[in-house]
């Protein structure tokens, strides 16, 4: 399939999903405020932290917001976009991946578009105002190196979140019980990922380099945004996020190959 008919079948699925998200406007309201108040409460503590405090590691409150606004907005776009992987293993054990297959689509195309739900798209809120913070308090020079940096940041952490949503729906091939231990990445990164990494020690930093590469968009790029480092190919570590994808993608390449129907 072209790429336009794949955009096309997306949206198709995006639409006729928020459909039926909609037909219950009341939950879905809640649902964006609930998500929206949880991910407004770790920023509330991001200020709270900083009545005493100037810095951290060398960090001021609004370079602090900069890192938090980009984490959420890529985490949450992944959420958006993504969320079929972390119910993949209830696709698996009532049967709904055997029907997806049988179908001439793209399986991930299919299990991303089957859960598009926008009652996660709360925090993205959460996010926005933080990143209006941030620019108001950080020393940033906002010129197009920066909104090229900023935006890559928050692309490559998309990619980096999908890609371990995709990491964990492949391990469902070889057990069909949830994998808790990919939530540790995803859901753990998203919690400590509003700090830069290096805060947390050299040997955090090493692991989130050569293991799972939080800091090709984290940490890295932004040293150059925030002026602490100037070196050329900084802006473009995010890049690095699409090797990491196509990594996690072939994984699942193979646990498709080596799928056994569990049935229904």
């Amino acid at each position: 399939m072209k790429i336009g008919e794949n955009i096309k079948l997306y949206l198709k699925y995006a639409s006729v999903c928020t459909q039926s998200i909609m037909q219950y406007k009341v939950s879905f309201f809640l649902m964006i405020t609930a998500r929206f108040m949880i991910s407004f409460c770790e920023l509330a503590a991001i200020r709270f932290l900083f009545d005493g405090l100037t810095r951290i590691k060398g960090y001021t409150y609004g370079d602090i917001l900069l890192c938090f606004a980009i984490v959420q907005m890529s985490f949450t776009f992944a959420e958006l976009f993504g969320n079929g992987f972390k119910t993949f293993s209830g696709m698996v054990r009532k049967g709904e991946f055997d029907r997806m297959m049988l179908r001439p689509r793209s399986l991930i195309l299919q299990v991303m578009g089957s859960r598009f739900e926008l009652g996660r798209t709360g925090p993205l809120l959460t996010a926005v105002i933080t990143l209006a913070l941030g620019i108001r308090h950080s020393r940033v020079t906002w010129d197009m190196a920066a909104v090229w940096t900023i935006t890559a940041m928050t692309v490559g952490g998309t990619l980096l979140f999908i890609g371990l949503f995709i990491l964990e729906a492949s391990f469902c091939f070889f057990s069909i019980e949830d994998t808790s231990l990919i939530n540790v990445l995803t859901y753990g990164a998203k919690s400590h990922g509003k700090y830069p990494i290096d805060i947390y020690g050299r040997g955090i930093l090493r692991f989130c380099t050569y293991i799972i590469p939080y800091t090709l968009f984290q940490y890295y790029p932004l040293q150059f945004l925030l002026g602490k480092a100037q070196d050329w190919y900084l802006p473009l570590c995010p890049l690095g996020t699409v090797v990491f994808w196509l990594v996690c993608h072939a994984v699942w390449r193979y646990g498709v190959k080596h799928y056994k129907s569990c049935g229904s």
